[in-house]
């Protein structure tokens, strides 16, 4: 029998691997001629833990970039236990994911997001995904990406079609009646068989890397306007009321004695609003 011990070591272990291929790959799209700016943080309260924020700024390829990786713990406050599986009246949690929000410099190159996560409450359970927000349309980019998520759930027997949808709802902002991007697959509550579920967040990371890698070797070297970055502006906009008014990493992140700028690190550096 697997140990809840054992599976916090291997998860916590995972997406630290994780954080530094990302940032690697990341540095090596820009030529290595900027680097992510490493900070620790810890929470509050003594042994619950923190986290490892990297963050780039002002690329070629990356306007702003932010790879966040935490593993806490603690109590949750009790107006928000009702709201996360497991955690009961005694709100007790165990929690570690990776996180990262990649707003680019082209306004041609779509924003790329992507999360994973291990939570222990009362319960234990997987959830995550990769989503992607364009400023322009490009039916053959949209494709592609489907395509490439679509082959990593079948590999790993999950439904394509149910996380897809799953992801369309999610990512949707009810008071401008639009999706936020084009989708991707989004993930919650993986309950059950613990070692195809890490098999599949292990694959997700590594396709998350494929895919970016992708997008933006496409796109790099595509030239753009003041109008175009205007565009891009407005729909970062949207970006920002998503995050701020309905995202559950938000809200997690805050209830659950996050750090802030960790938090807050999905928002672009610039943004409009007409």
């Amino acid at each position: 029998m697997i140990t809840s011990d054992f599976k916090k070591k291997m998860t916590d272990s995972w997406f630290s691997y994780l954080q530094s291929q990302i940032c690697k790959e990341f540095e090596y799209l820009e030529k290595n001629k900027i680097k992510f700016v490493k900070r620790n943080w810890k929470k509050n309260k003594i042994n619950e833990g923190g986290g490892t924020s990297f963050l780039l700024s002002n690329g070629k390829i990356f306007d702003k970039v932010g790879v966040n990786k935490s593993t806490v713990s603690g109590i949750f406050p009790k107006k928000f236990r009702s709201k996360i599986l497991g955690a009961g009246k005694k709100g007790k949690y165990w929690a570690t994911g990776i996180s990262v929000v990649a707003h680019m410099k082209n306004p041609k190159i779509p924003a790329i997001h992507f999360n994973t996560r291990f939570i222990v409450t009362s319960k234990e359970w997987f959830g995550g995904g990769m989503d992607v927000t364009p400023s322009f349309k490009d039916l053959k980019e949209k494709k592609m990406i489907h395509d490439d998520l679509r082959s990593i759930c079948n590999q790993n027997k999950k439904s394509y079609k149910k996380y897809k949808k799953w992801c369309d709802e999610y990512f949707y902002l009810p008071h401008r009646k639009e999706a936020r991007g084009i989708g991707g697959i989004f993930f919650d509550y993986e309950t059950k068989n613990w070692i195809e579920n890490f098999k599949f967040v292990r694959e997700l990371g590594l396709t998350f890397i494929e895919i970016s890698k992708k997008i933006i070797k496409r796109k790099e070297k595509l030239k753009w306007t003041k109008l175009d970055k205007e565009k891009q502006l407005l729909k970062r906009g949207r970006y920002v009321e998503f995050n701020l008014l309905y995202d559950r990493g938000t809200k997690f992140g805050l209830n659950s004695g996050g750090n802030i700028d960790s938090i807050l690190m999905s928002l672009p550096p610039e943004a409009k609003w007409k």
